[in-house]
């Protein structure tokens, strides 16, 4: 079907892009082929006319959390991580602007050389142009998660959906890696995840997305045109709302 003819589900999209999956098997640092991919995917969506924001994570640099376990003070050890994440934010607007998609990194924390400051009503304005915004620097504070950025910046621009894109192909009631008995679910309320206690993401972005009624889509990003089909509204992945029933997949 040609590409004027694609109805998308979503029309304003807030992807969450972990670090780790700019490292690609590596595990660690920036893979350009990785990057590359990603960036083609999303350029694939802005064709559809999908105004498209990206909140990206910067594990595979640097995690707060790990710093502050070996001793360092948690709030020098999580503004690293912030700083990690705009490295990751700059690798990612130069992928996409090599594929001739207008891009606008804006950062929490100020750094006027490299990067616009965050101003919802400016980055809105992006949107509306068609230019695809990275939110770097998580919330600009210690203590918060980028995936609380993720859903705090979906409510600010009043996104659509929050995708949360990771290496599974959705939410299981157990962890895979060890429990080959764990089953993947299709759908879940914002309840269930909170109640069962599923690392989903934090608490905080949970309840966050749950306040503001923004439907959660957690799908596998390695999986070729995965952003496209999320969008397009195929099934794939987990769907978090507030009314679903915890549905295992066939």
């Amino acid at each position: 079907m040609p590409e004027s003819e694609l109805e998308p589900k979503y029309r304003r999209v807030v992807l969450k892009l972990s670090g780790e999956a700019l490292a690609g098997p590596r595990g660690f640092g920036i893979d350009p082929t990785v990057v590359e991919s990603i960036a083609a995917e999303v350029r694939d969506v802005v064709r559809l006319g999908v105004a498209v924001s990206i909140v990206v994570g910067g594990g595979n640099i640097w995690r707060g959390q790990s710093g502050s376990a070996q001793g360092m003070d948690r709030a020098t050890a999580d503004y690293m991580g912030m700083l990690a994440t705009v490295i990751n934010a700059l690798a990612l607007q130069d992928a996409l602007e090599q594929l001739g998609v207008d891009t606008r990194v804006q950062t929490a924390i100020e750094m006027r050389q490299i990067a616009e400051p965050f101003i919802r009503r400016r980055a809105v304005r992006h949107l509306e142009k068609g230019r695809v915004v990275i939110f770097a620097a998580g919330t600009g504070n210690p203590y918060f998660t980028t995936d609380t950025t993720a859903a705090l910046r979906a409510a600010e621009v009043e996104a659509d959906v929050m995708f949360k894109a990771t290496n599974e192909a959705g939410v299981y009631d157990d962890d895979p890696r060890s429990n080959p008995a764990a089953r993947l679910l299709r759908s879940l309320s914002y309840l269930d995840v909170l109640k069962m206690g599923l690392r989903v993401m934090d608490s905080t972005a949970v309840s966050l997305c749950m306040e503001n009624r923004i439907p959660i889509l957690v799908f596998d990003i390695a999986g070729p045109g995965n952003i496209r089909r999320a969008v397009l509204g195929e099934p794939i992945g987990t769907l978090i709302t507030a009314d679903a029933a915890a549905t295992p997949a066939d």
